[in-house]
């Protein structure tokens, strides 16, 4: 049974063995090397993406509060595999960091929390698992701690966090209420059609989940607390913290709310429009890069939403492998950023005009990024958004596609301004070479592989839906 344990929970033990070492690490030793505690941590974290590939228990365990099976091993190793490229590129920055260890044990938690909330078949359990996910988050969010926007991004972040978990637990209780029972399962069962408060209790719930992904109109706090935080840190928020959000939505949705099926689908029909036409209306009038990646997340879970409202394994295998080309994607964006970021200081679009004079390397890298995120064949974001919207058109709404297709083509003009700035655009203070250190060059390298690998990697989308339950 020991083994069991064990085994079931490789990741979760994996990372919390690695919180320890470093918490040891940090208390005993009076001269801490940051190459240290970063080499300890993208190790095991190597580690437990090579065992989470090679080791694929099924089962429960905690009476059925986590399970494990092939399709939460492959989201953990997801999450496991895109926090490993965010320590790589986060290497220059908390090279001569006083608090490296403080940052590694906040990011290690939250990912440990995201781990058990993948696995978790239980309200309570899912419920403690998001708070440790989300609340080391607001402490990593004020990690530039000369800068008062930090400070202002984390405010807002635990403040928007806690309303969020209020209506979610809110919902919960009514749930707990009318079933007697905060089992996935037995929830599941004993929901029953016309019952306002459980009807009730869901839209709370909905509600909670829209404040952790960033859908409108629950999407305020987004753009100000990217922009306040590290980019590391916001590389984090915008791709590993929704992306396990999103991956345990899709199981609330298609097992717990079946039923309901009906009437969320237009639920999330009408919320993904608006995400959509209102992230790309202000990300159109940004000047700051990471404002501008904060609106272009918003659009981007628009188009997601489309792909979880046809409610068929089809439609879960096209998130989650829209969440892996989305990773690649927005961190190979994020790597690059944060190289300017830290060694100019610069982080408006405007400071990019003629970066492609002296960085040729991370000018492609960029511009590959953000091909992949406006969706241009051939590389991958073209394949996920296909697949989000062939899953949409599911349920022969071929208007909703049509608008996707229009917030498609609006999207085009301000990624390609971007790119303009990049590629055409001079300027008389063009950001000089800059130099790249290997594990950021690693981590790029990685975002572009996966950037082409994966759109064309046809039996990717295929493993997936493999894995589907």
């Amino acid at each position: 049974m020991q083994t069991n344990y064990f085994i079931l929970m490789h990741h979760e033990l994996i990372i919390a063995i690695t919180i320890m070492l470093l918490l040891v690490i940090k208390v005993g030793s009076d001269k801490l090397s940051n190459q240290l505690v970063a080499n300890v941590t993208n190790g095991l974290l190597l580690a437990s993406l090579v065992l989470g590939f090679i080791v694929q228990p099924e089962g429960n365990v905690f009476g059925d509060m986590f399970h494990t099976d092939g399709f939460a091993l492959l989201q953990k190793n997801i999450l496991v595999a895109g926090t490993l490229i965010i320590s790589l590129q986060a290497s220059t920055w908390l090279k001569d960091y006083e608090h490296t260890a403080e940052f590694y044990i906040l990011l290690l938690s939250t990912l440990l929390g995201m781990c058990f909330m993948i696995s978790s078949r239980h309200f309570l359990m899912f419920y403690l698992s998001l708070e440790l996910s989300t609340i080391p988050l607001a402490a990593l969010a004020n990690f530039d701690l000369h800068l008062k926007r930090s400070s202002e991004a984390a405010l807002k972040l635990i403040i928007s966090s806690a309303f969020s978990s209020g209506l979610m637990l809110l919902g919960i209780s009514f749930l707990y209420g009318t079933t007697g029972t905060l089992s996935f399962g037995e929830v599941a069962s004993a929901i029953q059609l016309n019952t306002p408060l459980q009807l009730f209790a869901f839209v709370l719930i909905f509600a909670g989940f829209g404040f952790k992904i960033s859908a409108v109109p629950f999407h305020l706090w987004t753009a100000d607390v990217y922009e306040g935080s590290p980019v590391a840190v916001t590389s984090y928020l915008s791709v590993i913290s929704k992306g396990a959000v999103l991956f345990v939505f899709i199981t609330v949705l298609f097992n717990v709310f079946a039923l309901y099926a009906h009437s969320w689908y237009y639920l999330i029909v009408i919320v993904s429009l608006f995400t959509m036409v209102i992230g790309n209306l202000f990300a159109l009038r940004q000047t700051n890069i990471k404002r501008f990646l904060a609106f272009s997340s918003i659009s981007q879970v628009g188009f997601i939403l489309i792909g979880l409202s046809g409610g068929t394994h089809t439609s879960a295998a096209s998130v989650v492998y829209f969440i892996v080309v989305y990773i690649f994607s927005n961190l190979g964006a994020f790597g690059v950023i944060a190289l300017v970021q830290g060694l100019t200081g610069k982080e408006n679009i405007n400071d990019y005009k003629g970066f492609y004079l002296n960085n040729k390397m991370l000018s492609w890298m960029l511009g590959i990024a953000l091909f992949s995120l406006a969706g241009i064949p051939p590389v991958a974001g073209f394949f996920g958004k296909f697949f989000l919207l062939l899953s949409g058109a599911e349920k022969g709404a071929y208007w909703l596609i049509a608008i996707a297709a229009i917030n498609m083509v609006i999207s085009l003009y301000y990624y390609l301004n971007v790119v303009k700035n990049i590629f055409i655009d001079k300027s008389d203070t063009s950001i000089e070479k800059l130099p790249i250190a290997i594990q950021p060059r690693i981590a790029m390298i990685i975002c572009v592989i996966g950037v082409v690998g994966s759109g064309l990697c046809g039996g990717l989308y295929q493993y997936i839906f493999d894995l589907v339950k």
